[in-house]
């Protein structure tokens, strides 16, 4: 079954969104992504964390706006399934949300899990 890596992104940084809520702000929000996790079920291979700042080890420089703030690795039939179940995902209540999805690749020569 296809496997997909979900990027939450918004305008301000997880740690910042984290540092500013109040206890009972933050239990409201994992009561809905609890919520949303027995929806999605098996589909969840990973629920993922909330991610700190990203550091460029070599190359450009990260561009700026949108901060990835976490992931999660889903699996599905389709990429449209995936779609499907994001569609009114917690996430989307952040400041400047956004939802990627991105399907993982088989490499030639690579064992697939």
């Amino acid at each position: 079954m296809p496997k997909f890596m979900v990027l939450y992104r918004s305008s301000i940084s997880a740690s910042e969104q984290m540092a500013k809520a109040p206890p009972e702000q933050k239990k409201a929000e994992m009561d809905l992504w609890m919520a949303w996790s027995k929806k999605a079920g098996k589909a969840i291979v990973d629920l993922g964390a909330p991610l700190g700042a990203a550091k460029a080890l070599k190359g450009a420089p990260i561009p700026g706006g949108s901060i990835i703030n976490g992931f999660s690795i889903l699996q599905g039939e389709s990429g449209r399934q995936i779609e499907e179940l994001m569609k009114d995902h917690p996430h989307f209540k952040a400041p400047g949300a956004s939802i990627e999805v991105l399907e993982f690749l088989a490499m030639a020569g690579m064992p697939q899990k």
